[in-house]
């Protein structure tokens, strides 16, 4: 079950309880809450985005972000230790960067910040083949041509996305990337360099002893110190505030989303303080919400609307339709050859089978963190189709959402995956173990919210004028076998587009 955050006891008066109005409102500030910002800015929308988390400025040798070898406080979400396997560090309460909740079948990994997840994803930013996109989200299938043909480009010219230059790969620090390359050809794969939103030139300066080492180390699960990663934060978000039309708040919790008696959407938020105080109740009402707080946050919001009844009529498939993204990770340990450590990034480097009957990729993830043994080892990941049979419902005891996700959903693709790995092995020596069979987690959750069943196709909640979804959660449970970064942001891109022309002056 999800654990309810960390509530610090109050101390000194209750917190003052303040009423705001706005005419857009946007929850979530990673893909999807972006786009819609700077879209939102670009229309003339005044617009009022709210992040629970904190914002954290990066540039050169910057300290913003915890080191992986040295996690504090600063990794997780309002928890008194750490949430990373093996790592067992107590800490004061802060709001970090990573919420861990545990659901029936699995555990989900949450970012917070100002950002979103694309503060600690490593980047994989890949479009999905036509076909695998449309075996993930057969409801949208018909708009994978407008996609492809200006919503992907238009992403990845705001990520800025490039591929491994030749010149850094051959560089010592990314000897495991090449011999990843090596030996998924050798176990039968497809191999390609991944699209990611960096700017190498920031490596190069790692490489040539400029800055403290952050990339050529692999030190990017909890944010990248050194700067020159496009995450949202510097691309859509500053591109959104640079209009002056857009207000982003910061340590802004949203508790409860409601209709008013006036028929307004209502957003019940507490302000915090970094220890999780609550220093201010907002009531803030709004023409238009735009939730895109990620699969969990949006999918738990509606989910205990409908529970307490603060929404009526709210789709019957609004916690439905949830799946991990075939999300699995691995340690490929003593292999023949050497790969280094520490072990650069971001992972830059995967693989695919054409010919598997369920698509899915293998990437490189790179190890930051090693045993101090002699042991070779690399960690690799996958992600693939799985069957969106995820289903979160409400408990009225935690106040809270819970999730349920059976095992047999994603079975199908993790057998393949681990036959692919069972060759790694075989073609490249040692052996390759899963890292989590007891407790699979996933930091790619997919749905909740699915598109057909609970919002239109361009992210309308049905039945609910001025209530959007333009994050993950409409997304049923896998994206064509890619991470969910890409497109995410290319159905947020063309949602706006549509909802600019058409519900702009007449619903808000």
């Amino acid at each position: 079950m999800p654990q309810p955050p960390h509530a610090p006891q109050q101390s000194g008066p209750a917190p003052e309880t303040t009423e705001h109005h706005a005419r857009a409102v946007v929850v979530g500030t990673g893909f999807g809450g972006g786009v819609a910002a700077l879209r939102l800015a670009e229309a003339g929308v005044p617009t009022l985005v709210l992040e629970r988390g904190v914002r954290w400025p990066t540039g050169p040798d910057s300290t913003t972000f915890p080191r992986a070898a040295d996690l504090d406080a600063r990794a997780g979400w309002l928890t008194d230790r750490s949430t990373t396997p093996g790592v067992f560090t107590r800490w004061a309460p802060y709001t970090g960067l990573i919420e861990t909740l545990r659901g029936r079948g699995t555990a989900v990994n949450c970012a917070a910040g100002v950002g979103g997840g694309s503060l600690v994803s490593h980047g994989m930013t890949l479009q999905p083949a036509e076909e695998h996109f449309a075996l993930s989200m057969p409801e949208l299938a018909d708009a994978y041509g407008d996609l492809d043909r200006w919503a992907y480009p238009a992403v990845a010219r705001m990520l800025r996305l490039g591929t491994i230059p030749d010149d850094v790969l051959a560089a010592d620090a990314y000897r495991s990337s090449r011999l990843f390359l090596d030996t998924a050809r050798k176990a039968g794969l497809e191999t390609f360099r991944l699209p990611v939103p960096v700017d190498w030139d920031h490596v190069r300066g790692e490489l040539e002893g400029e800055h403290t080492p952050t990339y050529i180390t692999g030190d990017l699960a909890y944010g990248v110190n050194n700067g020159g990663k496009h995450s949202v934060d510097v691309t859509y978000l500053a591109a959104a505030e640079a209009t002056g039309r857009v207000t982003v708040e910061s340590l802004h919790l949203v508790r409860d989303l409601a209709l008013d008696d006036r028929g307004r959407w209502l957003l019940h938020v507490d302000r915090l303080g970094t220890d999780g105080t609550v220093l201010e109740h907002k009531r803030i009402t709004a023409d238009a919400v735009f939730l895109a707080a990620g699969s969990p946050g949006t999918t738990r919001l509606l989910v205990k609307a409908r529970g307490k009844g603060l929404v009526p009529g709210l789709p019957d498939a609004v916690g439905t339709g949830w799946g991990t993204n075939g999300n699995r990770a691995y340690a490929w340990v003593q292999m023949d050859d050497d790969p280094g450590r520490p072990q650069g990034g971001p992972s830059c480097v995967g693989g695919r089978d054409p010919r598997s009957p369920i698509p899915y990729t293998v990437v490189h993830a790179g190890s930051p963190i090693l045993p101090p043994s002699p042991a070779r080892m690399m960690a690799l990941a996958g992600c693939g189709i799985v069957r969106p049979e995820g289903v979160w419902t409400y408990d009225p005891e935690a106040d809270d959402a819970v999730l349920t996700w059976p095992r047999s959903a994603d079975a199908d693709v993790a057998k393949l995956i681990a036959e692919r790995m069972d060759a790694f092995a075989e073609a490249g020596g040692g052996f390759v173990a899963d890292t989590s069979p007891a407790e699979p987690a996933t930091w790619h959750p997919l749905g909740g919210v699915p598109v057909g069943g609970a919002v239109d196709r361009h992210g309308r909640v049905l039945g609910h004028r001025g209530l959007y979804v333009l994050d993950g959660s409409r997304i049923p449970g896998s994206t064509g076998a890619c991470g969910p970064a890409m497109t995410i942001a290319a159905l947020a891109e063309h949602s706006m587009a549509a909802l600019v022309r058409t519900d702009l002056g007449e619903v808000f």
